[in-house]
Formats: C-alpha cells, sequence, structure tokens
C-alpha cells in the first residue's frame, strides 16, 4: 500500500504579535471646518458681486441709459467680487496650527 503523506499548510503571512502597540493612524481632512466656513463666506462675497453688477440695461434696445456708469456697477462690485476671489483662496490656503490633541499631519 501507498503511504499517504500529510502536506503541513503554514500562514504564509502571519498577524503580528503585538499589534495594538502599532499607533493607529487617522485620516485627516485637507479642509477644516474653519476652511468651509472661509470659503463660504468668499462665495457668498463673489455671489454678491455679481448680483451688485447686474443689471442697469435699458429696456429700449434704442435709448441710451447712464446707469451702466454707476458707483455700484463701476466700483463696489469688481470690488468685493475681487475681495471674494482673494477669501478663497485664502480659505484654501489656510491651515491650522496643530493643538496637543492634533498631532501634526507628516
Amino acid at each position: 500500500m501507498a503511504a499517504e503523506i500529510k502536506k503541513t499548510t503554514t500562514t504564509a503571512a502571519r498577524k503580528p504579535a503585538n499589534k495594538a502597540a502599532e499607533p493607529k493612524s487617522r485620516m485627516q481632512f485637507a479642509f477644516t471646518r474653519k476652511n468651509y466656513m472661509i470659503l463660504f463666506g468668499g462665495l457668498f462675497l463673489i455671489i454678491l458681486g455679481f448680483v451688485l453688477l447686474a443689471g442697469g440695461g435699458s429696456k429700449d434696445p434704442n435709448q441710451f441709459s447712464y446707469e451702466l456708469f454707476s458707483t455700484q456697477r463701476m466700483v463696489t462690485a469688481p470690488i468685493i467680487l475681487l475681495l471674494g476671489y482673494v477669501t478663497v483662496a485664502v480659505a484654501i490656503m489656510y491651515k491650522d496650527k496643530p493643538t496637543a490633541e492634533q498631532p501634526p499631519v507628516s
């Protein structure tokens, strides 16, 4: 009779015995709540700037309206738009300082 050969199965990859000693890495988002608040403030300024920029046209295309050159459309709206775009850029680049409970991300 033929002798049966028993194959021993070994696990190729064993779990480390001391898994609890490894620090858990927490996934952190690039934007914090403060970043989102600054971003939404900038988006509000941009929308407000475009609302102030709109209008001023004449209903009759043959009649010229000097309302197109009002201070609101020529000065105020572009300044608010520029502030909105700068605020959005600041929101993207802003980074909180790490606290004691929040380790720095490397």
